[in-house]
């Protein structure tokens, strides 16, 4: 069966500080070459800290960046930005900000006219219809079409933004956060609705969160990212429960927990290593309570530990 999704060495690259020539003072990977599969059906969760990349790697797989090395495929076919509609018509986004993601000077059904104008050429009659069965899958009711994004509460808002993305009519929708700005009980609401709409349309999720609870729950498998690379990808389960790598055993650590106490990470440098002058071998190093010589000397590959879990570290728990 082809993957719904496919990144082979996939990476992004910024040049910093420009000077009045254009000559560039210095670089960050912000996004080091990353290949992963994602199959049809199938929630890939991503985790990692701020700043470790995963924002970038979801701007690159919608089009919003361009791609410094490597390929996207989706269900064998290789994109581009030549045509960015037809990103549109593969893969959607859904923002974090509900409330900015939305133009504040159209109405919702101006909102939702944009994407079937453009990338499918709809008719007027078609887009209603069209609008009338999103707006229904998402439980929101059809006088909302003829409001402003500032009338909506945030959940509201971030239905309108999930029913925006299906009007493309994608197979795959990359969700940043798409909960973390949300009351506790709506985000409850809005995964609930995610998860009946990957049922019922046989959509493909790539979820992007910090909240490690919320990730467990919702993907099926998940990808740990550290300073722009894949550290550890397994079952949602198996990650959380038994993390092979020692950045992935500090998240969990680190996560909070109803009844026991906040405890800050003892011993270990804190803090993610400087982009512009990165770290030679295992970035992670510094923090590592497992760091050898070897791991100083060269960045460990991914590394199959068994068919469904796979670990970046030369000393793996």
């Amino acid at each position: 069966m082809t993957a719904a999704l496919k990144l082979t060495d996939l990476s992004k690259t910024f040049e910093v500080g420009k000077s009045l020539f254009g000559t560039g003072k210095g670089r960050v990977h912000a996004v080091r070459p990353v290949t992963l599969t994602v199959e049809k059906g199938e929630t890939l969760g991503i985790v990692g800290e701020s700043g470790c990349g995963k924002s970038t790697l979801a701007r690159m797989l919608v089009g919003l960046l361009p791609v410094s090395t490597g390929t996207i495929e989706i269900e064998g076919a290789a994109l581009d930005n030549a045509d960015p509609a037809v990103f549109g018509r593969k893969i959607q986004y859904v923002f974090q900000d509900p409330i900015s993601s939305l133009n504040p000077r159209k109405t919702i059904r101006q909102v939702m006219d944009a994407p079937l104008k453009q990338l499918h050429n709809m008719s007027k009659p078609e887009r209603a219809r069209r609008i009338a069965e999103i707006f229904a899958a998402v439980n929101l009711r059809e006088d909302f079409l003829d409001r402003y994004p500032h009338e909506f509460s945030g959940g509201q808002a971030q239905r309108i933004g999930i029913a925006r993305a299906l009007a493309a009519e994608a197979n795959i929708l990359i969700l940043d956060e798409p909960v973390s700005a949300l009351d506790v009980s709506v985000q409850a609401q809005v995964l609930n609705l995610l998860a009946d709409l990957k049922s019922e349309f046989g959509l493909t999720y790539l979820f992007i969160s910090h909240d490690l609870a919320v990730v467990e729950a919702v993907s099926d498998r998940v990808a740990v990212l550290y300073f722009g690379s894949v550290v550890e990808v397994g079952r949602a389960e198996d990650i959380f429960a038994r993390p092979r790598h020692p950045y992935t055993r500090l998240l969990a650590d680190s996560a909070p927990v109803v009844g026991r106490p906040l405890t800050a990470p003892e011993g270990k440098d804190a803090e993610l290593p400087d982009p512009l002058n990165p770290p030679t071998g295992c970035a992670f190093r510094a923090r590592c309570a497992f760091a050898t010589e070897a791991c100083a000397a060269s960045a460990p590959d991914l590394t199959d530990l068994d068919p469904s879990h796979s670990v970046a570290c030369f000393n793996p728990l």
